[in-house]
């Protein structure tokens, strides 16, 4: 039985704790937060998407509010670290170098370099390290790159990613809106798309990004050019949108002999178009990439060999990439990525 900890139980913590109760082998023994109302608080609606569950039996987990004595005490496997993204270095490091494997959400941290700290703890330490790039695991962008790996329908010739949604005003002290503590919208939310391109085509030699400020000063609304021989890459993404929005995520890619489109508000959302025949939903994995990406996890500390889906190298390199986006909508010009 794997005992797991998770730190940090906001949305994404209680996102995690669902996902590792569906985790066969798996348990959930400790949960550590500063907050002293987090059981009445677990009752409270959080969150844009997904299954945040308010459904924790309490009476079976050990409760911390110091994350130092929830390593020593709790004889922990793995843990999942949903905190602040200010956080993530220093609370990955500790539970490294304590022998327990890291879950850790993305982004892997504020800056380059201190995901290189990250990296080194975990080649130090011998512990598995993954970052929580879901997107790499949702069911339809993993059929997609699928599909394109397979060469079925030929080269891509262009792709556009989308997401949108409304300020994130549910966390604690509205962390989400300090750039100082989450990297601010780029960072934590438009950097699913640019990790995703990452995974499809490799990184970009250089980015064109514009963007619209929000009225506290940090960006709201950003669209990137990525800069690749032969493909047109863009990705756009922001928190302006209104609350009755909702929200969006979806890509549109066209291939030489296919068109491949995810929109969570058509009908149906997954559709392959080719260019002769009628369009079909492919089938896709069962399951959000929250879950498969911690179960992927599991069987990896489990000893599985498992498809290579993310590495240590290519979460920081995301990072990499947004500072360039962030530093070409600051300089209004392109910036070449070393």
């Amino acid at each position: 039985m794997l005992r797991i900890g998770i730190v940090g139980f906001g949305f994404m913590g209680r996102t995690h704790y669902s996902c590792w109760n569906k985790v066969k082998g798996a348990k959930v023994v400790a949960i550590c937060d500063v907050n002293p109302n987090i059981v009445e608080d677990t009752t409270k609606a959080v969150g844009n998407i997904g299954d945040a569950t308010s459904n924790i039996d309490f009476a079976r987990i050990k409760l911390y509010s110091d994350f130092d004595k929830m390593l020593a005490d709790a004889k922990l496997d793995a843990v999942s670290i949903t905190l602040p993204t200010f956080l993530h270095p220093e609370c990955s490091i500790k539970a490294l170098s304590a022998g327990v494997n890291v879950m850790c959400e993305k982004p892997m941290a504020l800056t380059v370099a201190e995901c290189e700290k990250m990296i080194a703890a975990a080649k130090k330490t011998g512990k598995l390290l993954q970052i929580g790039h879901c997107v790499r695991f949702w069911p339809e962008y993993a059929k997609a790159k699928e599909i394109i790996d397979s060469g079925k329908y030929g080269k891509v010739i262009a792709a556009s990613f989308r997401r949108f949604g409304s300020s994130p005003t549910w966390s604690a002290d509205d962390w989400f809106l300090d750039e100082q503590r989450s990297g601010g919208m780029a960072l934590d939310l438009h950097i699913h798309d640019s990790d995703y391109v990452q995974h499809l085509f490799g990184m970009p030699k250089a980015v064109y990004s514009t963007g619209a400020k929000a009225p506290g000063g940090g960006l709201a609304h950003i669209s990137t050019q990525y800069i690749y021989d032969g493909i047109a890459v863009t990705a756009e993404g922001g928190w302006a949108m209104t609350p009755s929005f909702g929200f969006e995520m979806s890509f549109h890619l066209a291939l030489e002999r296919a068109s491949i489109i995810y929109d969570l508000t058509r009908v149906p959302m997954f559709k392959l178009c080719p260019v002769s025949g009628e369009p079909f939903t492919p089938k896709v994995a069962q399951g959000d990439g929250w879950l498969l990406q911690i179960k992927h996890f599991a069987k990896l500390i489990q000893g599985e060999e498992l498809e290579v889906i993310t590495t240590l190298e290519q979460s920081r390199d995301s990072v990499r990439i947004v500072a360039a986006e962030k530093e070409s909508v600051k300089k209004m010009k392109i910036v070449l990525i070393s």
